[in-house]
């Protein structure tokens, strides 16, 4: 006499995937909730060998450098759960007028495909990454994962990190970044393999004096109201081949005594805008 089939059987399958696929979405994220990690997706589907990359701990950063990744690509990061849902309205509305397609990734989400994902757009890679970010945004918090997305983000073609970034464009630690530097390497972030760090163009260094007046330097009075800078219609890389150029093109700066955050200070960042300027936290030092 054969058994009778459980109806549940396929339901008890089901089941058992679902843990086996939140098993491996899950254990990343918790092991590296505290371990630094040794390599990324990105870095492992980069095209340029080697690979820059030294993780270094938020001590060893300098402070302006968390606030000028905030002050360039997600500056309501300390206060949203992930995702800026009023960026995105945005950024659909400017991509249904325009050929220059903007996007509205966040901090965490920027953190989450880096570290697991895969170039590209894609319903499946958005649903994956949202994912990871809801984790992200659960187990880590905010200042882990700006620690983790400062060691990872890509700031040039192979080079992955604030530490890499900063030893290779300025010889120094990233302890030692000042106001004007951090904003440079932030202003590249958006498009790191075409806009140039060591030759900034005129878009990068408009950016990049932009990022610093959203930090804090600069005419404060002009933050709420200032646009942040569209890049230009062309395609290739902004920078300065020419000598003469490139001395036209040097980094905007920052008086000695303000090249970096005061200890314990905060940047003034707007919450949205045409909001006035409201502050910002960036990690404090245990």
């Amino acid at each position: 006499m054969s058994r009778r089939r459980s109806p549940f059987r396929p339901l008890r399958w089901l089941l058992r995937l679902l843990l086996v696929l939140l098993a491996v979405l899950l254990l990343p994220v918790l092991a590296l909730k505290w371990l630094p990690p040794p390599t990324t997706a990105f870095m492992l589907q980069s095209e340029v060998r080697p690979v820059q990359y030294q993780w270094v701990p938020m001590e060893r950063i300098a402070k302006v450098a968390g606030q000028a990744v905030i002050a360039a690509e997600d500056q309501k990061f300390p206060l949203h759960s992930g995702f800026d849902l009023e960026a995105i309205k945005k950024a659909q509305a400017h991509n249904r007028k325009s050929r220059r397609i903007r996007g509205a990734s966040t901090i965490s989400q920027q953190t989450a495909k880096n570290l697991f994902l895969w170039p590209g757009g894609g319903y499946f890679r958005k649903g994956i990454e949202a994912v990871y970010t809801l984790l992200l945004e659960t187990l880590w918090g905010k200042e882990r994962i700006l620690e983790v997305y400062l060691n990872v983000a890509e700031f040039g073609p192979g080079i992955y990190g604030v530490e890499a970034a900063s030893q290779r464009y300025f010889g120094k630690p990233a302890a030692k970044l000042s106001a004007a530097e951090a904003a440079r390497l932030a202003a590249v972030l958006p498009s790191p393999r075409r806009w140039s760090v060591s030759k900034p163009g005129p878009y990068v260094q408009k950016r990049a004096a932009w990022v610093l007046r959203q930090m804090g330097y600069g005419q404060r009075a002009r933050l709420a109201a200032e646009p942040e800078p569209e890049p230009p219609a062309d395609s290739d890389p902004d920078s300065d081949p020419d000598p003469a150029s490139e001395a036209a093109a040097r980094p905007p700066t920052v008086p000695e005594q303000q090249s970096q955050a005061p200890e314990g200070a905060e940047s003034t960042v707007p919450a949205a805008e045409g909001a006035a300027p409201q502050p910002v936290p960036v990690p404090t030092e245990p």
